[in-house]
Order: structure tokens, then sequence, then C-alpha cells
């Protein structure tokens, strides 16, 4: 069976490494953020060892957009994202 998922990283730079069809990919997570850094050249220096499934958070770290304490759902600065707006949007014919 060939590796397929996270795994310890063999190359001991991250803490997981991603594999697909057996092959190392550039997937790496470390401290649960999930970055892109391609395997090393050459042989792996560790044992391949599944990584433990990461425990879905409790949610306490989200607010609800009408919880006061969340602050505004809008940005002060309108006039940017305005501009911003316009300019996806092409010129006005």
């Amino acid at each position: 069976m060939k590796a397929q998922g996270w795994y310890r990283d063999p190359y001991r730079i991250h803490e997981d490494r991603y594999f697909s069809d057996g092959q190392p990919t550039k997937l790496v997570r470390d401290g649960g953020a999930e970055d892109y850094d391609p395997p090393p050249l050459g042989q792996p220096v560790a044992e391949l060892v599944e990584a433990s499934s990461t425990q879905p958070n409790d949610g306490n770290d989200l607010r609800r957009a009408d919880d006061s304490a969340a602050g505004p759902v809008t940005s002060d600065k309108k006039v940017f994202w305005a501009i911003l707006d316009s300019i996806a949007q092409g010129p006005v014919n």
C-alpha cells in the first residue's frame, strides 16, 4: 500500500508532510499551519510514520457577526474597497 495522507516529515524539516501515491509532496504542516516546501533531493532520513489526525477546534476562537464585541463587520476603508471593486469590474461602456 502506498502512503496517502499526512505523515511525520521523514526529512525532519517540518512536523508533517503530505504524501500522495507514495510520493512526498510540497504540502507541509507546522503547528497546524499548512505551507508549501518542496521535499529535498535524496532519501528521507527517517521512517514513514502516519501523523495523528488533527482534532477539530472547539470554535471558541470564532465570533458571530452580530456579536457587538466582534467589532465592525465592514471595513473603515470604504473608499479603498470601492476603487478596488471598480478596477475589478473594468471600464464602464
